[in-house]
């Protein structure tokens, strides 16, 4: 494990479980699920019309730029289920090597249930973290989740402060998680807003990306079990084959599902060159869920463009607005300067700004009545002497050469003279 892992450890054993419950306790919120929502981006002047959706919340942000495209009761809460395991993917992923060995222990036999996901670990059995993350992820193995809390955390408690305070680090501002797989709990809950930021964080990391995109494992036999397990992803937007699902860019996400959190999914799609993130909460089922994605992922592609800013930034903006019409405001962030862009108030964007070069300043040559503007240096005498050397060299080649040429004409003349007599007498 890391350096981070061992920090961990050794603050989980120094100050016990009731030091992480107490912070987090004071942070719950109550969930109001009989609330209704309006698609508050529709009410932004000149911006286009979003889709309405019959998921209680949700959102569609840049992947690259951060930019919020839509947005109906994005910052309410609603509870996460197994979509919760992104931010476990995220922290396991930071905190531990892939290669690491994990052993099951009694804690994982508490999420073992017929009404669960799992895929039957048992105590003793050891695999690596990273068929531990595929099989999370994958099969969304409830009990494979919170082993992988106590293996990385030290302890299933501290593991989950450590997601909590993650998250705190990404700017998420209403999400509070208690355990590691998303299984119903009192005071566990998260928002559209805070479940896209944390996605993008997770396909910002070189590993957790590699298990994102992976559409289906096997994991090898393990020491308690002699039998291949393979998994596959319960996304049924990325499979050509289910026709009814399938969208075109869409490259996978995680899938959840409680009675109180109904279907939760959180999607993203690259496309021409522009990566979309989609979450929903709280929708009628996995169709509708996907549905509900495949609505948002359409209007972003149709009703927005992403301009490149000379190479250094990207800028969102509805089609057929031209970025010079968007307000912009430089400011300086970790030693340099970025200019950003807004519309109608809201942030789309940023460019790195390249500084221009300085001019030279000019010398003081005091009062411009009294001084000339030029003045001779102390170096001008030997300015003078070097061009009059030059030039009297220059005269001395000239001469040489015009005496050279007069010298070829005498000897030419004589040889004619000479030539003449001796015709003469003959």
């Amino acid at each position: 494990m890391k350096k981070r892992k061992s920090f961990w450890k050794a603050a989980a054993a120094v100050l016990g479980a009731a030091v992480w419950i107490s912070p987090v306790l004071a942070e719950s919120q109550a969930v109001n699920l009989g609330e209704v929502y309006e698609i508050s981006t529709n009410h932004i002047e000149n911006w286009p019309k979003g889709p309405e959706i019959t998921s209680d919340t949700g959102i569609v942000m840049d992947g690259k730029t951060g930019v919020i495209l839509y947005e109906k009761g994005a910052d309410n809460l609603r509870y996460p289920a197994s979509i919760t395991k992104l931010m476990t993917l995220l922290v396991a992923v930071e905190n531990a090597g892939i290669k690491d060995d994990v052993t099951f222990t009694e804690t994982c036999l508490r999420d073992v249930r017929p009404d669960s996901a799992n895929i039957g670990m048992v105590v003793g059995e050891t695999v690596s973290m990273e068929e531990c993350l595929y099989a999370m992820i994958l099969a969304s193995a409830n009990e494979v989740s919170t082993q992988i809390a106590e293996a990385v955390g030290g302890t299933e408690g501290q593991f989950i402060e450590m997601m909590n305070e993650r998250a705190r680090q990404l700017g998420c501002q209403n999400t509070r998680f208690i355990n590691a797989n998303g299984l119903p709990g009192e005071g566990q809950y998260t928002t559209a807003h805070d479940m896209a930021l944390i996605f993008q964080a997770v396909l910002q990391n070189k590993t957790a990306l590699k298990i994102m995109k992976t559409l289906s494992h096997t994991m090898p036999p393990t020491n308690k079990n002699p039998e291949k397990r393979g998994f596959s992803s319960h996304h049924p937007m990325v499979f050509p084959e289910l026709k009814e699902y399938y969208y075109k860019g869409c490259l996978g996400g995680k899938t959840g599902n409680t009675n109180d959190a109904g279907s939760t999914l959180v999607s993203w799609a690259k496309r021409d060159g522009r990566t979309y993130i989609a979450v929903v909460l709280r929708a009628e089922g996995l169709p509708q869920s996907c549905f509900d994605t495949a609505a948002l992922f359409d209007y972003a592609y149709d009703q927005f463009d992403t301009v490149k800013i000379q190479g250094k930034g990207n800028v969102t903006l509805p089609k057929g607005v031209p970025i010079e019409e968007l307000e912009t405001e430089d400011v300086e962030e970790d030693g340099e300067i970025l200019r950003k862009y807004y519309f109608q108030g809201r942030y789309m964007g940023s460019a790195a700004v390249e500084e221009e070069p300085l001019e030279p300043p000019l010398e003081e040559v005091g009062d411009a009545a009294l001084e000339p503007l030029y003045q001779e240096s102390e170096e001008a005498p030997a300015l003078e002497e070097s061009v009059k050397s030059q030039e009297s060299n220059g005269i001395s080649t000239l001469a040489g050469k015009l005496l050279m040429v007069m010298a070829a004409m005498v000897v030419l003349l004589i040889i004619l003279i000479i030539a003449l007599i001796l015709k003469n007498r003959k």
